[in-house]
């Protein structure tokens, strides 16, 4: 039978599956062919090929491929653990989040998680790669998954399918071991070649490739901070019995979120607070630089700190890096032809350090304002002056990286890291990627203040990634402290702002296969009214009635 095959007219056998095309052409291509799209709709490769399918091969370098590469070798790590530890003797496997390009678990039970039992389940590992073992795939009623999972100690599993409206679960087998993944599975293990466990705070961390190294594992490295960050807010999460979704959705059931709101709310606030504080006793401190990536929050954070800061008798100012944009046209463009505002060569750095030491030395300057219109630096009569009780609040991009202050010293400089560290899983096994709830944030903010379509966010989501990992992520260890601006309730929240915008996206735009992910994701969550959200929220910066003037 005839199909189109990645733009090409094709004749195929008829009956043929996916897998067989993926393998025939496999040779073609550098990384692992682990899904297809037919007609445009992602596809697991075990599916047979329609007649006069339009086929594309999709392999772990892809963001759907890569998510699916790495689900698939979780799902591998669970099973190795089940062999090598011995089922009786585990009473709960947990992945937490990401942390040096991999993901993070925790072993409870009767087990030692030291060198030589990590080493063991990396070989058990490696030996199911090479046994090319199948991810069987068999749909069960939810009432069955539900008893089927209860009977396996998996609790939150269980807890999950309780809300869900769905009649039917997807679980999947390998080798005997079987288990829920949010999301599609690669065919077999023999694809899986590329990981790497390693003993980690009291549990293992499984290194693997990622969007920066596709090919390899990713390089170790110690992000100690992000790790002791995304560890609190989950340990905090835990005590509000809020850290999965299912947990989340019963306080919701129950009538008592409120209370969890209050309660996440004012711990962030606690923690602003803190950090006031600290600038305060320092002393020295003239300079508050805050970074983060795409939809953590940082204006509302900003003004939130400013607050803070006056009540321990600061006098702080607030500033953004964008107001030192140099003329539109001297920017530089990026690999695609287009102006790259989030390149350091598109400040005027030895304009901004100039301003910011003759504000160290009592001097007062002309504060400029970028017109984003006209694309040039405007002075429009402002100016600034820190007197001995002020504090200059700084935001921008490359605010964590000391090339922007070169001129600063080390002393009057403080470095605030702020990122939305999801707090939830979706259970024991699955993880709520952070990215997913920043995007999300991102797609409201975007509808509500630019006009844009979800669409219009989601294509350009994996550009805003790329900077990201360039010019912010490289350097968030080196802050004096990070502030994890998720909440563990924000997603039941967000869900009914957001899925019009999603649901808006057609059949034929070349978004829509984000966009169905993410309201598939979002069917987990019960939603939850904006009315018990503070003014002051950090959620209020993307949903709207805050009381800061952002």
């Amino acid at each position: 039978m005839k199909i189109t095959l990645e733009g090409t007219p094709t004749t195929i056998r008829r009956g043929a599956t996916l897998l067989a095309l993926a393998e025939k052409h496999q040779s073609k291509k550098s990384l692992p062919i682990v899904l297809a799209t037919v007609d445009g709709e992602l596809r697991e490769l075990f599916h047979e090929v329609p007649e006069g399918a339009d086929v594309r091969l999709v392999t772990s370098g892809e963001a759907a491929g890569r998510d699916t590469y790495r689900r698939s070798c979780s799902m591998l790590f669970y099973a190795a653990l089940d062999r090598v530890a011995g089922r009786e003797n585990i009473r709960r496997a947990t992945l937490h989040f990401t942390v040096s390009g991999g993901w993070f678990y925790t072993v409870e039970g009767n087990v030692t998680v030291d060198d030589a039992f990590v080493r063991k389940i990396e070989e058990k590992m490696q030996e199911m790669v090479r046994e090319c073992l199948p991810f069987k795939k068999r749909q069960v009623r939810t009432g069955e998954a539900i008893r089927i999972f209860r009977e396996r100690g998996f609790t939150d599993k269980a807890a999950l399918f309780k809300t869900r409206v769905a009649s039917s679960v997807n679980i999947y087998d390998l080798d005997g071991y079987e288990d829920y993944n949010y999301g599609f599975m690669a065919p077999h293990t023999g694809l899986l070649r590329e990981f790497k466990l390693m003993p980690y705070h009291g549990g293992i961390l499984m290194l693997l490739p990622n969007r920066m190294h596709p090919n390899s594992p990713a390089p170790f490295k110690g992000e100690e901070q992000l790790f002791a960050a995304q560890w609190e807010g989950e340990t905090w999460a835990a005590s509000l019995g809020i850290d999965t979704i299912g947990r989340l959705n019963s306080r919701i059931i129950a009538g008592n979120a409120r209370e969890a709101i209050l309660i996440a709310e004012a711990k962030q606030e606690a923690k602003i607070a803190f950090i006031a504080s600290e600038i305060k006793n320092r002393g020295s401190v003239r300079f508050i630089l805050v970074a983060g990536p795409s939809s953590s929050g940082k204006t509302t954070f900003s003004q939130r700190l400013l607050v803070q800061l006056e009540a321990q008798g600061l006098h702080p100012h607030y500033i953004g890096v964008d107001n030192y944009f140099i003329p539109r046209d001297l920017l530089p463009v990026d690999e695609n032809g287009k102006k790259d505002f989030e390149s350091m060569s598109a400040i005027d750095v030895e304009i901004f350090n100039k301003d910011m030491e003759a504000l160290l030395f009592g001097k007062t300057i002309k504060m400029p304002t970028y017109n984003f219109v006209t694309g040039k630096r405007e002075y429009r009569g402002e100016t600034i002056t820190l007197g001995q009780n002020d504090v200059l609040i700084i935001e921008g991009i490359h605010c964590l990286n000391d090339a922007l202050t070169y001129s600063l010293p080390a002393e009057s400089k403080y470095k605030v890291y702020i990122s939305a560290l999801s707090q939830l899983n979706v259970d024991e096994h699955n993880r709520v990627a952070s990215r997913d709830g920043r995007l999300i944030r991102r797609i409201i903010r975007d509808h509500k203040t630019r006009g844009y379509t979800a669409s219009n966010t989601i294509m350009m989501w994996d550009m805003v990634q790329n900077g990201e990992e360039q010019y912010i992520f490289p350097y968030q260890e080196t802050a004096d402290i990070f502030f994890n601006s998720a909440l563990p309730y924000e997603l039941a929240v967000l869900k009914t702002y957001v899925q019009p915008l999603l649901f808006s996206v057609e059949n034929e735009d070349p978004a829509r296969q984000e966009a169905r992910r993410l309201l598939k994701f979002l069917d987990y969550f019960l939603p939850l009214p904006s009315e018990d959200v503070p003014t002051n929220s950090i959620l209020r910066e993307f949903i709207g009635g805050g009381c800061f003037r952002l």
